[in-house]
């Protein structure tokens, strides 16, 4: 079923009646396979998507709810069947998960948890998809906690430029890492919980402090978009000679693939996390040019060991990657 605004439940207020596994004793049972009893995705695109496809194809949970901001979306939804049911109404989404996953663009996840508490039963656990954590944690792991919930956070490594539920797949997460982002005031339960759903999902989990997650993929993921987005607006600028863009054939067009990712989620991806792209950023440009001085002064030796050193070590890197995401 797929709900207007208008149509949504509405919480009641009977905060005591309301059960959770991390505040015993708890009467929930769960179906053999089914982790959760009510799993509540917000923002249903891609990743979003995606999660309700493998939540219903591993029957991870009993109900599957979604929550999009716009009502011309609820009918994409309904035609990825991606939910149980999918609504405009954030209270009505969230209403007694037992799991909550933000999959909004970081720039929304503090809005979005500031207006969920009220509808957050005791001792839900709330997750998210971000690319940035350090931010994240910090801000929704206090929010959460006031109102007796558990936030964990994640970073599964997956995705494709395309964006929208029409693109989600079930089997994206198949062998991809997610990354679980745990700090000392991490309730145990909760990120065990949360782990054991990304590994349900097929990812391979690990764990990580949130400032060492956030420097280590600004060189392995935000740096390689910074990059193709660069090329793509370098070699693609109208000012470029007439025949330029009829030149870039399929080399040009996988380097600057995942410049066509969404700018939204990769403006806030940039303001999320600007000292550690920016150095990444300086480590690139002192590599480039490395290879710009070598390839002036001929040096063949240099160039051919460039080219032979980037082969291997990317060569090496593909035989030990299983993920079926074409990033």
């Amino acid at each position: 079923m797929f709900l207007s605004k208008e149509a949504g439940q509405s919480p009641d207020s009977n905060a005591n009646a309301r059960i959770s596994i991390f505040h015993p004793p708890s009467s929930i049972r769960y179906l053999r396979g089914v982790l959760f009893r009510k799993i509540t995705i917000v923002g249903v695109g891609l990743l979003g998507g995606s999660i309700g496809l493998v939540i219903k194809r591993r029957k991870l949970a009993r109900q599957t709810a979604g929550f999009v901001r716009r009502a011309a979306s609820l009918k994409d939804c309904e035609k990825a069947g991606v939910a149980d049911f999918v609504t405009t109404d954030l209270l009505a989404a969230v209403w007694e998960a037992d799991l909550v996953i933000l999959c909004a663009p970081l720039g929304q996840m503090r809005p979005l948890a500031g207006r969920m508490l009220p509808a957050l039963k005791p001792g839900a656990i709330v997750t998210d998809v971000g690319s940035v954590k350090t931010g994240v944690v910090r801000e929704l792991e206090s929010l959460f906690a006031k109102s007796g919930a558990h936030f964990v956070g994640s970073h599964p490594m997956a995705g494709a430029e395309k964006t929208g539920v029409s693109a989600a797949r079930a089997d994206l997460f198949v062998n991809a890492v997610c990354v679980v982002t745990p700090t000392k005031k991490t309730n145990r339960a909760a990120l065990k919980r949360v782990k054991q759903f990304w590994k349900a999902a097929g990812s391979r989990v690990l764990a990580l402090a949130p400032a060492t997650h956030d420097a280590l993929v600004s060189r392995s993921s935000h740096l390689p978009h910074v990059v193709a987005a660069t090329l793509a607006n370098l070699v693609l600028d109208p000012a470029q000679p007439e025949f330029q863009a009829a030149l870039c054939a399929n080399g040009f067009r996988d380097t600057t693939r995942i410049a066509s990712g969404s700018p939204e989620m990769w403006r806030d991806i940039a303001l999320a996390n600007p000292q550690n792209i920016a150095r990444s950023v300086d480590a690139f440009v002192t590599d480039l040019q490395k290879i710009q001085r070598v390839v002036k002064k001929g040096d063949t030796k240099a160039i051919a060991r460039f080219f032979e050193t980037a082969k291997q070590r990317r060569d090496e890197w593909c035989a030990g990657c299983a993920s079926p995401s074409p990033e």
